[in-house]
């Protein structure tokens, strides 16, 4: 028994189907591995973050001067905090209790509001940062990026600082006061001091009693 006769609509048909598949398969293996348009496409968008951690600005680190974090800190001589401070006014409360049953792990300098407040060395802001504890402060890396200075309880910012910014030492970086859960009646400056660890993030680190390395 004889095949029907394909009609001549029919083969067009089949003949510009392949024809296009060919064509298809040519540019997909044109593109760098193979990848098909639509795929490279959607590579090329970035990934978004998350969480304000991963946000944290970038931070290229080199090696402490010191193994002894409190002695290389010594030699660094950093400058006071706050404006007009004498070394003998300050006073140790890094051991001290607050509620929670948690250590201090900071110093607490009492100075008039508005008062400046100076960057402790030279460095960068790693990020300003409104907590509900701490209120307005600042992490400042230092220039190794080995250790950060934490400032707390602002009332404000200097005026046009912002994240990654170099500052220098005993450059005016804020001012004074009682945001976040400092006594109203009270403005002071919360310092603290923490060695970072591996991974440089402005959140994390090892706390370093302030005051004998001020003092």
């Amino acid at each position: 028994m004889k095949r029907a006769a394909m009609t001549r609509p029919a083969a067009g048909w089949l003949i510009g189907a392949a024809a296009t598949g060919f064509l298809a398969g040519v540019l997909v293996m044109s593109l760098p591995g193979g990848v098909a348009p639509a795929v490279a496409e959607r590579e090329l968008v970035p990934p978004r973050h998350t969480s304000a951690a991963a946000a944290a600005p970038a931070v290229v680190a080199t090696p402490a001067i010191g193994a002894d974090p409190m002695e290389d800190l010594r030699r660094r001589h950093l400058a006071l905090p706050i404006s007009g401070l004498e070394r003998d006014d300050l006073r140790d409360s890094f051991d001290e209790m607050r509620s929670g049953a948690r250590r201090h792990e900071a110093l607490d300098i009492l100075a008039p509001r508005h008062t400046p407040v100076l960057a402790v060395e030279d460095g960068r802001v790693a990020k300003l940062f409104l907590s509900d504890a701490g209120g307005i402060t600042i992490y400042q890396f230092d220039p190794t990026a080995t250790y950060a200075y934490y400032y707390a309880h602002l009332e404000r910012y200097a005026d046009g600082l912002k994240d990654g910014d170099a500052v220098e030492r005993g450059q005016v970086i804020g001012y004074v006061g009682t945001s976040g859960n400092a006594p109203r009646d009270t403005p002071h400056l919360h310092f603290a001091i923490f060695k970072l660890t591996d991974e440089k993030r402005w959140w994390q680190g090892t706390a370093i009693d302030p005051y004998p390395i001020l003092r």
